[in-house]
């Protein structure tokens, strides 16, 4: 190499080294300290692009699995109203096997059919006051006739397969005395009570229906949750490999790039020694 005073290309290509280790260094501190490989879109924009949709995707469906707990909550709270009322009207048809009978006197059974108003009366008002997040449930709102219909959005998109319409896998009709058709019911008289028998037997086969359907739909609920958790998941673990740092291989980096920009400094020094060589040259 030839010596010069003015241009010491050694140093340069010393110092452009210098320059380039020390920015893989920096990059590499950045990955160490956020925990992310690719920090800016030059770094790998395919991968930033993709992770990113997927990470998007993720959030999403973390969402749709909060929207069907909601859901599922809803339809326990429909669920244990409903039972409260099947009990009701368990004790109603006792009540009026009891008023049937001939032998009571028409005293005992006046106030036999006053404790079966008054529990219809409860009845009635417990559908008419259940409500989830302000919306009555028990009076219609849930039935498959309902103008507003209680829809559960679940899935990254608005298709009709992602999500699930309540009104129709319920359909909840108004369970008030008069949708049970008991509001005029009375057991004050031994004929009207033994009409009365058989009328609440249909009306516990249709609560018993209404239980039926919402448990099924709870249980396609609890299966839709545990199949967004998975792709929730899923999604995560792709976008992480994608985006996330490899831990190990960055400390491995470290200490390489640490190494060479100690090695490159060390060599600046030792090419800006080459200049000197030119003293021993006079005589």
């Amino acid at each position: 190499m030839a010596l010069r005073i003015f241009n010491n290309l050694a140093s340069y290509n010393a110092q452009r080294l210098l320059g380039q280790n020390n920015d893989r260094l920096g990059r590499v501190f950045a990955r160490i300290s956020s925990g992310i490989r690719i920090q800016k879109n030059s770094d790998d924009a395919a991968s930033m692009a993709t992770s990113n949709a997927l990470r998007s995707d993720a959030r999403t469906l973390r969402q749709g699995v909060r929207n069907l707990n909601d859901g599922v909550s809803m339809l326990n709270v429909a669920d244990g109203a409903i039972a409260e009322q099947t009990s009701i009207i368990s004790r109603m048809r006792e009540l009026a096997m009891q008023a049937a009978t001939g032998t009571i006197g028409s005293t005992e059974r006046q106030t036999v059919n006053l404790e079966f108003r008054a529990i219809k009366n409860e009845l009635d008002r417990i559908a008419k006051t259940t409500e989830f997040n302000g919306l009555k449930i028990l009076n219609g709102a849930l039935s498959s006739s309902a103008s507003e219909k209680i829809v559960l959005q679940l899935g990254i998109n608005s298709n009709e397969i992602n999500r699930i319409n309540l009104n129709r896998d319920v359909n909840i009709t108004p369970v008030t005395a008069e949708g049970l058709k008991l509001n005029l019911l009375t057991i004050a008289d031994k004929n009207s009570a033994s009409t009365v028998v058989q009328t609440i037997k249909k009306t516990t086969e249709t609560l018993n229906d209404l239980r039926a359907r919402l448990g099924a739909t709870q249980n396609r609920l609890t299966r839709a949750i545990n199949t967004q958790l998975s792709a929730v998941e899923n999604l995560t673990a792709a976008g992480s490999t994608m985006k996330d740092a490899d831990m190990a291989s960055e400390f491995a980096h470290l200490t390489k790039e640490q190494i060479l920009v100690q090695s490159s400094s060390a060599m600046i020094g030792q090419a800006n020694l080459f200049p000197q060589g030119v003293i021993q040259l006079l005589p």
